[in-house]
């Protein structure tokens, strides 16, 4: 995904430092997660802050806890929430999911994660960028099981995730006593498959809402739909 240039009120981020870019998938869910009722706010994955920053300015109360287990990851985190005008609000901790899930006494309403997925491809040699990029680290059993612990009684899960994880996704749902209550299949261009399938899930049973997005027309011209749903975070869009 290419590098991305995003508007906070009057903050802006550029993630430079880590080999982790700043990609469209973190600004669909970041844009996309349910934070209507979220007052405790979990960041799995952190990486430069960017979804946390854009929870913070959709929801003018939550606090926002973000972890991820990369040290310059979770330092550049703190460093873009330091210098956000919601920095009260937000904090970054180095941390292991799985160690976390299992000692924090927090329950949170929304816990939200772009986590790892190229489960299968080959790894780069940058040790940095293969955390982030590999389920190794964070297979999503773990990440369901764990946030299912976290969650509070009314509280909600959003992924992104591939397009190719849905039957594995909506088992671990089932094996945690959890919900799938949205689904939208993300297309990158007219006509194609969808790649990715942004999730909300849920302890409580409701119908599950499905729709579909489609993010361009052709290279570099979005559609009304990604353009209304990301137009408040991009410097130029």
């Amino acid at each position: 995904m290419r590098e991305r240039l995003f508007r906070f009120k009057q903050f802006s981020v550029s993630h430079n430092k880590c080999a982790m870019k700043v990609g469209t998938d973190g600004v669909l869910l970041g844009a996309w997660c349910d934070v209507e009722n979220a007052t405790n706010v979990l960041d799995v994955g952190t990486g430069s802050g960017l979804i946390a920053l854009m929870v913070a300015q959709r929801n003018s109360t939550a606090r926002i806890t973000a972890i991820d287990i990369e040290p310059l990851a979770a330092e550049e985190a703190n460093e873009n929430f330091q210098n956000s005008p919601w920095s009260d609000r937000l904090h970054a901790e180095l941390a292991d999911f799985v160690t976390f899930a299992t000692t924090t006494e927090q329950r949170f309403d929304l816990i939200v994660s772009n986590p790892p997925f190229f489960a299968d491809s080959l790894k780069s040699p940058d040790a940095n960028r293969s955390t982030a990029r590999h389920t190794d680290q964070l297979p999503f059993s773990k990440l369901i099981s764990g946030a299912a612990a976290m969650l509070a009684p009314n509280g909600i899960i959003c992924l992104i995730t591939p397009a190719d994880s849905e039957n594995c996704i909506a088992e671990l749902a089932i094996e945690n006593s959890l919900y799938i209550v949205g689904k939208t299949y993300v297309h990158p261009t007219v006509g194609a498959d969808a790649k990715r399938i942004l999730w909300k899930i849920s302890a409580c049973n409701t119908n599950c809402v499905e729709n579909a997005l489609t993010i361009e027309i052709e290279r570099h011209k979005y559609t009304d739909q990604y353009i209304n749903l990301t137009r408040d975070f991009y410097l130029k869009m």
